[in-house]
């Protein structure tokens, strides 16, 4: 950047309130990571697609967000400075789906834009003199570029690394075939057969193999492989189709024959590590059938992982797709949660037995007897709750039945998602649960 000679820059003065500027701002770090972050999404469409890392864009927003200010407000050089973990995790994993790096660098623009904004509006505050406002601008504006140059090469080279050994280690043929498969384009279909070393004309189950955010192990891709396997033979399939999503998810099809059902109770019962998640499709025939079980398996996963944390250790497409298709407008779908069961809906442990209660007993044909055996419940006890749940509902269950049992399997599977909370709970500050 050109050093305008008739303004002083680095004089103390003007580093004094470019400090007060960036102590200023990181008094609303939160906020502004919010708004950096929400304009790389709504304008880079390629980043929102893949729910999973979204926490990790997030924090790599929030890291550089970070990391910028501090240098801003102590004066640090740039030499000392180095890319966050966060940024660089997020290259590689970008790296390892294949996201344009064109799409990467042009976050950090973006990014570099709106935060800039933040400065120059608190400086607008802070400052009524136009000769320190102009120093302090082209300060700020020199040391903020120089940060996002001095990072967008970090992120490159770490992205490129990775892309490189990704490459190197899955089986490009193989993962082009699938993904050649999943465009629903014409293929080949004994060429594709002889490639991937499976038969598409026969019944087969999508999955999507996943490890839990606190999971870290390097070997991630080998436990997860060993996860599938351990399925595939507790149900009697051999030779899955297994491809490595990213360093801790993986898509896999398990071949049935002619099989037509496909039990998930195996996978509930697999010995795989407690962090691991699985979610399938139903169990469908012929190449048309392998995508739509990998598409009811993504959608089954969505649910999955919507639904908080910890996710559910195994989803199936059969249990979740009225609300899977449901997911499209979150905020849709809550208030339609809440307008249906009304003072059902309160997200404490009381509602939830009485949701539970209700949704069997809606399920069992509204059997009191049914509904009783199925919870191992008092009969008696099933009609209190029955009772006490239409109360809260403010009408019997039976009006407007469907609605409710659909209403009650979303806030089965998407709990405080779609839930109201409590009056304790809502009234509480800020960062308080």
């Amino acid at each position: 950047m050109c050093k305008n000679p008739q303004v002083d820059i680095d004089g103390p003065a003007v580093a004094e309130l470019v400090a007060d500027v960036a102590a200023a701002v990181s008094r609303r770090i939160a906020v502004v990571s919010e708004d950096v972050y929400e304009v790389v999404l709504r304008e880079i469409p390629e980043l929102r697609d893949d729910k999973p890392v979204l926490a990790l864009l997030s924090s790599s927003v929030h890291s550089n967000v970070g990391t910028c200010l501090q240098i801003l407000q102590h004066q640090i050089e740039l030499s000392a400075v180095y890319a966050p973990a966060a940024s660089l995790e997020y290259a590689r994993r970008r790296a390892q789906r294949g996201t344009p790096l064109t799409a990467l660098l042009r976050a950090y623009r973006l990014g570099h834009t709106c935060f800039s904004d933040w400065l120059l509006v608190e400086l607008a505050r802070q400052a009524n003199d136009a000769g320190m406002i102009t120093a302090a601008t082209l300060s700020m504006s020199k040391i903020v570029a120089g940060y996002v140059d001095q990072t967008s090469e970090e992120i490159v080279a770490a992205y490129t690394h990775e892309r490189e050994r990704w490459l190197r280690n899955r089986s490009a043929a193989r993962a082009a075939r699938i993904r050649d498969l999943l465009s629903g384009e014409r293929v080949n279909v004994s060429a594709t057969e002889a490639t991937l070393g499976y038969r598409l004309r026969q019944y087969h189950v999508g999955l999507v193999c996943w490890a839990g955010d606190a999971a870290a192990a390097v070997d991630n891709i080998t436990r997860l492989e060993h996860a599938i396997s351990h399925v595939a033979g507790k149900t009697a399939c051999s030779d899955p189709v297994f491809l490595p999503r990213d360093a801790s998810s993986a898509w896999a099809w398990l071949p049935l024959g002619i099989r037509d059902t496909f039990d998930a109770a195996g996978a509930r019962m697999a010995g795989a590590d407690g962090d691991i998640h699985f979610a399938f499709g139903d169990a469908v025939k012929g190449v048309t059938g392998f995508r739509l079980t990998h598409r009811q398996a993504i959608a089954a996963q969505a649910v999955a992982l919507a639904a908080g944390s910890p996710p559910p250790r195994v989803v199936t497409f059969s249990e979740v797709a009225p609300v899977a298709m449901m997911l499209g407008s979150a905020d849709l779908l809550r208030a339609w949660v809440l307008a249906t069961l009304g003072g059902l809906a309160t997200d404490d442990e009381h509602h939830a037995r009485l949701r539970d209660t209700l949704l069997v007993f809606l399920q069992s044909g509204g059997s009191y007897k049914a509904t009783a055996e199925q919870m191992v419940l008092h009969k008696n006890t099933v009609q209190y709750r029955i009772r006490r749940a239409e109360e809260s509902l403010g009408r019997p269950a039976a009006e407007n039945r469907h609605d409710v049992e659909l209403a009650l399997q979303a806030s089965r599977w998407l709990g405080s998602a779609v839930l109201q909370p409590t009056r304790e709970r809502s009234a509480a500050p800020t960062g308080v649960r």
